[in-house]
């Protein structure tokens, strides 16, 4: 047993610890990461920040093995769980618990992150979101030109046209969106944006509770939705990858037309994947993605 013991601390020492949870306090709300290192100098290399979709997390299948392949790849990342409003979130949004979140905060703790990464001491950090965090990761590149991010990856990401959220809420809860997003902004306009829709179904949530300003943000006409038209203000190399059989974000190759005509941006459609790219496709996708970083 000795003998082992030994054995058992003498290959922690040979090889550093590859994964942990890593935390920072923020405006009273514990928010965690999974960082995922290649090598025992990881700073020095390009680490990939990667943020989730919709009311998901960070361990979920594609975020979980896009780490692991990116890894075998001698890449590192940091994959953040957005909190939406919960400290020390884990696994999926509690439907049960009271919506306070808005789209925009993701944002900020793309930021608080990024700059997490900067204390460590990175100097090269490559943006990736999916889906909803597609969305949320290009805004950020679009209001944020930081000399540390070198490129951005896309995958699978949001997409907004006028209309949808109405036929989408009609088709989802039986019911229209219209006067609830009207008694929301009107509230918000009062200033009693805090105030609790409820029973309200909201995004995937049926029945649940959301503030009036948390309703707005996910809800409100907004250009900015729509991801290919943020990449317009994206300066940095940005890579956008669809699945031909994604399901959840249609269109996007249609929307993607006028964009990837930017020098600056590259369109990649893996035929047969769907929205979480999943078995094979996030091989596929783990190259391609580790050849556009090489490239940069």
């Amino acid at each position: 047993m000795k003998k082992l013991l030994l054995l058992v601390v003498a290959l922690s020492a040979a090889f550093p610890l590859l994964a942990e949870t890593v935390s920072m306090e923020h405006r009273g709300v514990r928010l965690d990461a999974n960082l995922e290192t290649a090598a025992a100098n990881w700073q020095q290399g390009t680490v990939l920040l990667m943020t989730h979709g919709t009311l998901a997390h960070n361990r979920m299948e594609i975020m979980a093995t896009l780490q692991e392949l990116f890894q075998e790849r001698g890449m590192s990342s940091l994959a953040i769980n957005l909190s939406l409003g919960v400290s020390g979130r884990e696994g999926m949004y509690d439907c049960a618990t009271p919506h306070t979140h808005a789209h925009t905060d993701a944002v900020e703790e793309i930021g608080l992150w990024l700059e997490w990464l900067k204390q460590q001491g990175v100097e090269s950090v490559v943006l990736l979101g999916h889906s909803r965090g597609g969305n949320q990761t290009a805004r950020f590149a679009a209001a944020h030109d930081d000399e540390v991010i070198k490129g951005v990856i896309l995958v699978a990401p949001q997409v907004w046209r006028e209309g949808y959220e109405e036929k989408d809420y009609q088709q989802r809860y039986g019911k229209a969106l219209s006067p609830i997003l009207a008694r929301a902004e009107e509230l918000v306009a009062e200033g009693k944006g805090e105030t609790m829709l409820k029973p309200v179904d909201f995004i995937y949530c049926e029945g649940t509770a959301a503030t009036a300003a948390a309703f707005v943000s996910y809800y409100r006409a907004d250009p900015k939705m729509d991801t290919p038209t943020v990449i317009a203000e994206i300066d940095k190399p940005v890579q956008v990858f669809a699945g031909s059989a994604d399901t959840v974000v249609k269109g996007l190759e249609k929307k993607m037309e006028t964009a990837a005509q930017r020098d600056n941006v590259g369109f990649t459609t893996l035929d047969g994947a769907d929205h979480f790219f999943l078995d094979l496709y996030a091989e596929d996708l783990a190259d391609l993605s580790v050849t556009f970083i090489e490239e940069l």
